[in-house]
C-alpha cells in the first residue's frame, strides 16, 4: 500500500508539472548567495539603485553591478553563475525552461551541473548571443567599448550567434568575437585559467563534496550552505531534517531579516544567515526536543522543487489587534512558519495546479492540498514561534528582530488565520535592502544603456513600482493579477535593450556574413571550412518545469533515467540510479590543469591535427 501511494504521488506530480497554468509564476529563481566587497542591485521596476542583499531572489529584470575588485555569486537551482569585478550583469528572463542573462561589460564564470532537454541557457552581450549547450564551464568577457566578446569553454559546448553568423565553441578552446552588424571571430585553444578562473573552480570543488546533496536535490536553491552552518538528524516522526548551529537564543524561523515586495510573488522573506534561502523557501519548520528542525520534505527524482516567497501563516483579525495593544491605532502584522505536512496558500495568483506543485513533496495526499479549510497549525501555539511587527516595518523593509513587539501569554488565543499580510509595500520594500544606510555604487551609465545580442526574444521590462502603486494600494497590498499587470503596458514593443538576432525560420539573422579570422589568435577550426555552424537552436523542445525529461530517449551510450518513488528522507544513502542525460561528467570535478598539463594537452591536439590532415 505504501509502495502504491509513493507511485500515485509521483505520477500526480509529474502531471501537475506537465500542466501548470501559463500566468503561473516561475518555479526558480537566482539566489544572490556570495557578496566579495561592493555590489549594487537595481529591481527592475525602479530605476534606483541600492546595496546588494544576501539571500534576493533575483528575477527577470533585475540588475546587478560589482565594483572593481569585488567578486559575486548566483545560484539558479545547481548552475552557479560567478561575477569578476567592474561587471554588469541583467536578467532578461528567468522561468522553467530558460535563463537569460545580460552581460554588458566585464566577466563572468557559469559553471553548469545539469540542463534539462528542454532548457536553455543564454548569455548576451553587446555584440553576440552565446547559447550555453551543455553542462560544463564557461568563462565570458564583454567588452561593450570595443563591441568584442571573449568565450572560453572549458568544458561542454557553446554555440554563438551575430552579425548573421553562427559558430559552435567546443571543449578547451576559446574565441574572440568583434564587430556588431558583421562579426569576426578567432578560434584558438583554451587559455590558462586567471585568478577569476581559479576562484571559480575552488568554488566548484566546494560544492562538489557537499553532503546535503544526499538529502535534498541539487536543483533545491540555497542547498549549497547547509552543511557548514548545521546538521543533519534523523528526527521521528519527521525523518532526516537539518539543525541549524550556532543560532542566537530565542531564535525562530523568519524572524531575523526582513520582508522585501519582488513581483511576481509580492511579500517575500530576505534571511539574514548565509545558509537563510533553502530553509525559507522550501520544506517546513517543527519544533522537537526544544529546537527548531527544518524538514526539507521528499525527495520525487525529476520533479524541480518549486520555489515559495515565504513559507508561513499570516495571523490578525481585529481581536488580536486589540490584544497585542500597541494603541494609537498602530496596525501589525504576524505570522509563523509553516508545519510539516501543512499546506501553503499563495496571496499571489496562481492555479490551482501550482497549489498543487508547491505542496505535492510535502502533503502526500492531493485532496487534501485542494480542500483547505479549517486547519490546526502545530507551530500557532508554540512558545516564541509567532513575530509580530507594526505595519510600518514591514511596509518599509526594515529588520524584523529589531522591530519586533513581544507578545503577552495568551494572545495568541485571539488571533484568526488570514489569507496574507495585508500591508501595501513602500518603495523602501521593493529596493530590498531591509533599510541599511550605505554608499550606493551606481555602475557608469553607458553599461546600463548598451543594447545586447539575443538569441531569443525576452519578455518586456516589469512594470514600474510608480505606476501601478496606486494598484496595489486598492488591491489591499496583494500582487496584481497578470490581466491587471499587463494593463499598465501601453503596448506589447519589444525589450528596449534587446537587439534579436534570429529570423522567423530560426536562422541567425542577416545573412551568413561574420567574417574571416583574424591573426594572432588563430584560424577557424582544421575541418570545419564551409561545415555546418554547429547544433541548431533549442526552442523548439517541449515545455516541462522538470529537471529530469523523464519521456525522451537519450542516446544509446547514455543509461535512461528510471523514475524513483518519493521519499521521505529514510536514510542519507548516495543515490544510485543512473545520472540523467545532460549531467555533468566527472571532468568537471577535477583539479584545474597546471600550465605545464596545459602545454602538453595543446601539444597532443597539434599532434593529432597533423595526423589527421596526412
Amino acid at each position: 500500500m505504501r509502495k502504491a501511494s509513493s507511485m500515485a504521488l509521483l505520477l500526480s506530480a509529474l502531471a501537475v508539472s506537465a500542466w501548470a497554468d501559463a500566468g503561473d509564476p516561475p518555479s526558480r529563481v537566482a539566489r544572490l548567495n556570495l557578496l566579495l566587497g561592493p555590489v549594487s542591485f537595481r529591481p527592475g521596476s525602479i530605476e534606483d539603485w541600492a546595496p546588494a542583499t544576501l539571500n534576493y531572489p533575483l528575477t527577470i529584470g533585475d540588475h546587478l553591478w560589482t565594483e572593481a575588485g569585488s567578486k559575486a555569486e548566483l545560484h539558479v537551482g545547481s548552475t552557479a553563475i560567478r561575477m569578476d569585478g567592474q561587471t554588469a550583469l541583467a536578467v532578461l528572463n528567468l522561468d522553467d525552461r530558460i535563463v537569460q542573462l545580460s552581460v554588458t561589460g566585464g566577466a563572468i564564470d557559469v559553471h553548469i551541473r545539469y540542463l534539462g532537454e528542454n532548457e536553455s541557457f543564454e548569455v548576451d552581450t553587446p555584440n553576440v548571443a552565446i547559447s550555453l549547450l551543455r553542462p560544463g564551464d564557461y568563462r565570458i568577457n564583454a567588452d561593450g567599448d570595443q563591441n568584442t566578446t571573449f568565450a572560453v569553454v572549458r568544458a561542454g559546448e557553446a554555440e554563438v550567434t551575430g552579425g548573421g553568423a553562427a559558430f559552435p565553441i567546443r571543449a578547451d578552446e576559446g574565441a574572440q568575437i568583434t564587430g556588431t552588424d558583421s562579426v569576426q571571430q578567432q578560434m584558438g585553444p583554451a587559455p590558462p585559467p586567471d585568478g577569476f578562473d581559479q576562484w571559480a573552480m575552488d568554488r566548484d570543488r566546494r560544492e562538489a563534496s557537499i553532503v546535503a546533496a544526499r538529502y535534498v536535490p541539487r536543483e533545491m536553491i540555497g542547498y549549497e550552505d547547509l552543511d557548514q552552518y548545521g546538521v543533519w538528524r534523523n528526527v521521528p516522526p519527521y525523518g532526516w531534517v537539518w539543525i541549524p548551529t550556532g543560532v542566537a537564543p530565542g531564535w525562530a524561523p523568519y524572524r531575523f531579516g526582513h520582508w522585501a515586495w519582488v513581483d511576481p510573488w509580492g511579500w517575500t522573506w530576505i534571511d539574514d544567515a548565509p545558509w537563510g534561502f533553502a530553509p525559507f523557501h522550501y520544506g517546513r519548520w517543527a519544533f522537537a526536543a526544544g529546537m527548531w528542525v527544518w524538514a526539507p520534505g521528499r525527495i520525487v527524482v525529476g520533479v524541480r522543487p518549486v520555489y515559495a516567497p515565504a513559507l508561513v501563516a499570516f495571523v490578525g483579525g481585529p481581536r488580536f489587534g486589540v490584544a497585542v495593544g500597541l494603541g494609537g491605532g498602530v496596525g501589525v502584522a504576524a505570522w509563523f512558519p509553516l508545519g510539516p505536512g501543512e499546506v501553503y496558500r499563495p496571496a499571489y495568483h496562481v492555479s490551482a495546479v501550482y497549489v498543487q506543485n508547491v505542496n505535492i513533496v510535502h502533503v502526500s495526499n492531493v485532496t487534501v492540498i485542494d480542500n483547505v479549510t479549517s486547519v490546526h497549525y502545530v507551530n500557532q501555539t508554540v512558545v516564541g514561534a509567532v513575530t509580530v511587527v507594526p505595519h510600518a516595518a514591514f511596509a518599509a523593509g526594515r529588520p524584523v528582530a529589531v522591530a519586533a513587539v513581544a507578545v503577552r501569554p495568551g494572545v495568541m488565543a485571539q488571533a484568526e488565520i488570514v489569507e496574507s499580510a495585508r500591508v501595501v509595500p513602500t518603495r523602501e520594500a521593493v529596493l530590498g535592502h531591509g533599510g541599511a544606510v550605505v554608499v550606493v555604487h551606481a555602475p557608469p551609465a553607458r553599461f546600463v544603456e548598451r543594447t545586447v545580442v539575443a538569441r531569443n526574444a525576452p519578455p518586456p521590462p516589469p512594470v514600474a513600482f510608480a505606476a501601478k502603486e496606486q494598484a496595489l494600494r486598492a488591491n489591499g497590498g496583494r500582487p496584481l493579477d497578470p490581466a491587471a499587470e499587463n494593463s499598465f503596458r501601453s503596448q506589447a514593443a519589444p525589450h528596449p535593450l534587446v537587439r534579436n538576432v534570429v529570423g522567423a525560420n530560426g536562422t541567425p539573422a542577416g545573412g551568413s556574413g561574420g567574417g574571416g579570422p583574424r591573426p594572432g589568435f588563430g584560424g577557424p577550426r582544421p575541418g570545419t571550412e564551409g561545415a555546418p555552424s554547429g547544433p541548431p537552436a533549442r526552442n523548439d523542445r517541449p515545455p516541462s518545469a522538470r529537471p529530469y525529461n523523464q519521456t525522451s530517449n537519450p542516446p544509446a551510450n547514455q543509461p535512461a533515467v528510471q523514475p524513483r518513488p518519493p521519499v521521505n528522507n529514510p536514510t542519507p544513502a548516495e543515490r544510485t540510479e543512473a545520472p540523467p542525460r545532460n549531467a555533468e561528467t566527472p571532468h568537471q570535478e577535477s583539479a584545474p590543469r597546471s600550465r605545464e598539463n596545459e602545454r602538453q594537452s595543446k601539444q597532443t591536439r597539434k599532434d593529432t591535427k597533423k595526423t589527421e590532415k596526412q
